[in-house]
């Protein structure tokens, strides 16, 4: 029973007899969230995702788990095929699985895109509501495109594709693209695994998509719907086209899709929108407006739903790694996916806050996480010519920019 000395703030929070806020049941799974830093947000979440995968990985090696019985199953195919090399997958050595995951959750969550210093001023809910419009407005436009970059790299996988296990080829494309779509239709909201759950034709119209959720924060913050939708940011654009092009432009290979959109976008994302969640709920606290779980469940449900995405993501793109070559290629993609990412924050930082900030050249940047060809280079000069008029701030000069975010080796 709630004390007659707390005060309750919304659905969201108690602030309690001495001082501290503490979150209410379902809005986030740390409900002292409001006492922690951003560091220790971060490490949290590292902890639990290695935690969580850990787990996985356990479950996967008892003979009566059904993602046990399905692979072995297709590991006894491919034995009867000389040369088949489908029991060298890291799913079937003893700890592989675990430690490519070590590694590459490593690789992405110790970019400084996770700590940039947006997602850190913005958590401690210092804004006033101008400012608060100006992030969720040109957010929006983030949110709006990345799930477009999973149908591209779902599209990727095909029967006509090279695939290097034979007879199990398609079977293995197949699940592939499983994992994906169900990715997409969890952003789209229109999941349904049977004739009798399929919504009606006016369901798939009004689906509960993340876009949807994310025009209830807009309504939460007084924004009417018609000025809801507004030209891109450049840094944003580039963020968008960034996500695409490796997720869908041949110049990049499925196994680069892959990553994109599973290590190179899920992982960071309960962090960066617990401290996106963090910060709303503190400017909504000290302003007097009231928002409700309803209206910031965007954020709510990202940090809820992403670590199972990533996991989901991370299985499959094991099924095509190969060789420590393959392992480069992954952080790669990971680093280019990393480096928009850290641009955009970059831009909404100045735009949001009026404020100078530092670019992804100035923080001092480890050597591995440097680009070593400069395909996405070129790809995004060509992407950015074809945008339409209006779409982004100054759009002529948009298609005509030179400089690109990334940051690429010596002698690249």
């Amino acid at each position: 029973m709630m004390s007659t000395d707390t005060k309750r703030y919304s659905d969201l929070l108690d602030e309690l007899p001495d001082g501290r806020l503490r979150l209410l049941e379902g809005v986030h799974p740390i409900p002292e969230l409001l006492e922690l830093d951003a560091e220790t947000v971060l490490e949290r979440f590292r902890d639990s995702q290695v935690a969580d995968f850990q787990g996985v990985v356990r479950a996967l090696a008892e003979p009566d788990n059904p993602l046990h019985r399905l692979f072995s199953e297709l590991r006894t195919v491919a034995e009867r095929e000389p040369g088949n090399r489908f029991a060298d997958s890291p799913l079937f050595q003893p700890g592989a699985i675990e430690r490519l995951f070590l590694e590459l959750h490593e690789h992405v969550m110790a970019h400084p895109v996770w700590r940039h210093p947006f997602f850190v001023r913005f958590f401690q809910g210092e804004f006033d509501r101008p400012q608060a419009i100006r992030f969720t407005l040109n957010y929006f436009n983030q949110v709006k495109n990345t799930r477009q970059c999973v149908a591209l790299a779902l599209g990727r996988f095909n029967g006509l594709m090279a695939m290097p296990y034979g007879g199990i080829n398609e079977r293995l494309s197949e699940l592939t693209q499983i994992v994906l779509a169900q990715l997409v239709a969890d952003e789209y909201g229109v999941g349904s695994h049977s004739v009798e759950e399929y919504p009606a034709l006016e369901g798939l119209f009004r689906s509960r998509t993340h876009i949807v959720m994310y025009r209830q924060m807009c309504d939460g913050l007084g924004i009417p719907f018609g000025k809801q939708d507004l030209p891109l940011l450049p840094g944003v654009a580039d963020n968008v086209l960034t996500q695409r092009l490796v997720a869908g432009n041949p110049a990049f290979t499925p196994l680069e899709a892959l990553a994109s959109v599973g290590l190179g976008m899920e992982w960071g994302v309960p962090e960066f929108f617990s401290l996106l969640l963090g910060g709303m709920i503190r400017f909504g606290w000290r302003n007097q407006v009231p928002l409700t779980q309803e209206q910031l469940i965007v954020l709510i449900a990202h940090v809820r739903y992403d670590v199972l995405h990533a996991i989901a993501v991370m299985m499959v793109t094991s099924l095509f790694v190969e060789s420590e070559a393959d392992v480069q290629v992954i952080k790669q993609a990971t680093n280019t996916l990393m480096a928009g990412r850290y641009a955009m924050m970059t831009e909404l930082y100045r735009h949001v806050f009026e404020a100078p900030c530092a670019s992804l050249a100035e923080v001092g940047l480890e050597a591995r996480y440097l680009l070593t060809d400069r395909r996405i280079e070129q790809a995004l000069r060509a992407a950015r010519a074809q945008v339409a008029e209006g779409t982004v701030v100054d759009s002529a000069a948009y298609r005509q920019a030179e400089g690109v975010p990334y940051l690429f080796a010596a002698g690249v």
